[in-house]
Parts: C-alpha cells; sequence; structure tokens
C-alpha cells in the first residue's frame, strides 16, 4: 500500500472486531464500508479516501479505510465520523486512526492509535 504515493502519508481508521463478532458484524460492516466507498459517502474528502482493507484472521478481524494524508485532521475527522455513523458503532465506542508511518515502525499493540 505504501509503494503508491497517493497513499504514502497516508492513514487507515482502522476497526477491530473480535470472533465472536465476525457472524454478527464482519459482512454488515464490510459492505456498508464498500458502500461508503462507492457512494463517496465522505462528501467533499471522499478523494482523501484511498480504498480499504479487510482481514480475516484467527484471533481476530480488521477492516480499515485508509486515508491519503495523516495530517490533514479535517478530512480525517469527518471521514471518521461519517464511517462510524454508517457502521452503526454506539458513540461510546471508540475507533482509532493510525498513520501508515507508525504502522509501518510499530506493530500490533505498539503501534499509536490516534482517537478522534
Amino acid at each position: 500500500m505504501w509503494e503508491d504515493e497517493r497513499n504514502r502519508r497516508g492513514g487507515r481508521w482502522l476497526i477491530t472486531l473480535s470472533k465472536q463478532q465476525r457472524k454478527s458484524d464482519l459482512d454488515r460492516f464490510w459492505l456498508e464500508t464498500l458502500l461508503c466507498l462507492v457512494g463517496e459517502a465522505f462528501d467533499d474528502y471522499s478523494d482523501d479516501v484511498c480504498g480499504a482493507v479487510i482481514n480475516v484472521r484467527a484471533k481476530g478481524d480488521k477492516i480499515a479505510i485508509w486515508t491519503t494524508d495523516y495530517e490533514n485532521k479535517e478530512a480525517i475527522t469527518h471521514i471518521g465520523r461519517v464511517y462510524k455513523e454508517r457502521l452503526g458503532v454506539p458513540p461510546k465506542v471508540i475507533i482509532g486512526y493510525q498513520s501508515h508511518a507508525d504502522t509501518a515502525t510499530k506493530s500490533g499493540s505498539t503501534t499509536k492509535n490516534n482517537v478522534f
């Protein structure tokens, strides 16, 4: 993903799901993620979205939306807010944003999560 120049200075909104959520939430969240991208749900900031990825693993699953510029706080915040609303995630549940630079140098639970 970082080989793509448009995504190099970007980051990702990350939703982490437990194995127990696989049956109830994974397919619904992934479908809504794709609909957000195809339908340009992020309004003026839709061009700030590079794509999405899903990782289905034994321990748990992850869905991420990639963004173009981790320093564009206005775009990141708008995208995260709209994404959270579209997924129907309760306001008290926090989703995190990680820059690709942080993700490239750290792994797992040591990766810094910026919360918006």
